[in-house]
């Protein structure tokens, strides 16, 4: 039973205020509760201290989109990755908030501990999953080794170590000067979430176009780990031993050298991790606005590969067969206005121009760095026999269904849509029930559309949501199928496999019969007999029932 407390006596403090002992947590067992010696005034050191705040949950933000970055470009899907890092985050910090109550009687020297050990977890982070990505021979996959562990690792990790900060910065804080709890929260949370607006805003439009993704977030942890330190070893420093400091100290030095290290062979190590997964040939690796474009090969009789995201998108005797599986089969029929969406390495342009009575071609490209390319590589121009060089050929940088809604009604015979991978869900819209209603607004009557939808064998819920998608639209289709010369090669270590088909859906208003036009270029790899039995076999994987993609529901 709680017995009651005895009246106070007149004139003593209420036991909410700061003089009654009741403020703020409750003070650990030997721990000294006379405020610290600071160096600076108490106004002083709650400034300094708040500055540290906001320097840390910018480094913090930075690590969070860092990962999310690094993991949606390795391992695509970004919504999922994204999902991902910040679930497990959130609940790592909730973790580490409760861990950090063990340490508030030791404030100072747990958080120098915490921000050099976050400073090179979090600085690491992008390096060690492109090691992995690169070397482990796992190349996205998912087992517990792989690449997606190490995300689930990482932020884990860096979700603990931030969200011990702040249980630690408020005992620093409250250890200054006390002030009633709320108070404290408010202008601690303040402080956080202001330095989370800049981190969040320097990533992407300072750090990652200006340093990329292995350097800026080495600089992050090297930006943390100093803050860090001096936070504690310069306001603190009387909070801790001798031997405190001095270990402190070492093990910051030691961080610094570290991430220095890596800062320094950040080049060398892009370019070993770009070999591991493109091989030794790599002529061409930049990072546009849009994508990262490696051109491989190409030169010497060497065979091109094109990868765009570390995808191969063209390779080798494969680089002629996809743009005109996916072109022939809609020329059979009125071409003289054709739509080429996405399409930038200029291939089904080049195979577009193959036919005659063709009149006008528009193309629409989002990433001008991939039309530069394609205009003045050698090995890519060449491949594309400088399709872009045609009078007949017209390139609009722009979102391809931006464009599709600013088109007229009845406006071309063919619409090609040359689109990265449905499972992309950045390019999801282009693959959604909506687009194909504008790009069905946009045929002429008797006019075809040719979706490039995936393959087949490693995605079949994918191709045949497009396919359904495209019926939704108020579209036949008719789908088939091109095996991959390489179907059968196994990947190099790291390196990506090369797809073991090609799946495309034609469609037009009324039912669409694929055929090899007679009257059109000498037929290569889609003979006649290629194209039936390709039908055949696409017909084989068939998934019925499937609902249509939207953009308010994506379905890949």
């Amino acid at each position: 039973m709680i017995e009651p407390h005895a009246p106070a006596p007149p004139g003593s403090p209420p036991p909410w205020s700061d003089s009654g002992g009741m403020a703020g947590p409750v003070e650990p067992v030997g721990r000294p509760a006379d405020p610290p010696r600071l160096p600076v005034r108490p106004g002083t050191g709650r400034f300094l201290v708040l500055a540290g705040v906001f320097v840390c949950a910018a480094c913090g933000l930075v690590y969070e989109l860092e990962l999310v970055a690094v993991a949606s470009y390795l391992m695509g899907d970004s919504v999922t990755q994204a999902s991902v890092v910040l679930s497990v985050m959130v609940f790592a910090m909730g973790l580490g908030s409760l861990a950090a109550k063990r340490l508030r009687g030791l404030a100072a020297a747990g958080f120098g501990a915490v921000e050099a050990l976050l400073a090179l977890v979090g600085g690491g982070s992008a390096m060690a999953l492109h090691a992995v990505f690169a070397w482990s021979g796992d190349g996205g996959g998912t087992g517990p080794d792989g690449p997606r562990g190490l995300l689930v690792a990482f932020s884990l990790a860096t979700g603990l170590l931030i969200g011990a900060e702040i249980p630690l910065l408020m005992e620093l804080i409250q250890r200054i000067r006390r002030q009633d709890p709320g108070g404290a929260v408010a202008d601690l949370f303040a402080a956080d979430y202001v330095g989370a607006l800049v981190g969040g805003l320097a990533f992407p439009f300072l750090l990652l176009p200006l340093l990329g993704q292995l350097t800026g977030a080495l600089l992050t942890g090297a930006v943390n780990a100093v803050v860090g330190c001096a936070l504690v070893c310069g306001l603190f420093r009387r909070d801790l031993t001798r031997r405190a400091r001095r270990l402190l100290l070492l093990a910051n030095v030691v961080v610094l050298a570290l991430l220095a290290t890596a800062a320094l062979l950040a080049d060398d190590f892009e370019r070993a991790a770009r070999h591991a997964v493109y091989g030794g040939d790599v002529r061409v690796a930049l990072r546009s606005g849009v994508q990262e474009i490696v051109l491989a090969g190409g030169t010497r009789g060497r065979p091109l590969d094109l990868y765009l995201d570390g995808r191969l998108r063209a390779g080798g005797p494969d680089g002629r067969r996809r743009p005109e599986a996916l072109v022939r089969p809609a020329m059979s029929g009125p071409h003289a206005r054709v739509l080429v969406l996405g399409g930038g390495d200029g291939l089904a342009v080049r195979e577009v121009l193959r036919h005659g009575g063709v009149e006008r071609i528009d193309v629409v490209e989002v990433d001008a760095e991939m039309i530069r390319l394609a205009r003045t590589d050698p090995g890519l121009s060449a491949l594309n026999r400088h399709a872009f060089g045609d009078r007949r050929v017209r390139v609009t940088i722009d979102d391809a269904f931006g464009r599709l809604r600013a088109t007229p009604p009845a406006a071309y015979d063919v619409i090609v849509c040359d689109l990265p991978d449905p499972g992309i869900t950045a390019g999801a819209k282009l693959y959604s029930q909506e687009f194909y209603g504008l790009a069905r607004r946009a045929l002429a009557p008797g006019g075809r559309l040719v979706v490039h939808a995936g393959p087949v064998a490693a995605g079949p819920r994918a191709f045949w949501t497009v396919e359904a998608s495209v019926r939704a639209a108020g579209l036949r289709t008719a789908p088939y199928v091109l095996g991959a010369r390489r179907a059968g090669q196994a990947a190099e270590p790291g390196r990506s496999r090369p797809p073991g088909d090609w799946g495309f859906v034609l469609a037009s208003r009324t039912r669409p019969q694929p055929r090899i036009d007679p009257d059109g270029p000498r037929p290569g790899a889609l003979t006649p007999a290629a194209l039936r039995a390709g039908i055949r076999q696409v017909r084989a994987t068939r998934i019925g029932g499937l609902p249509a993609s939207t953009l308010l529901h994506p379905r890949y």
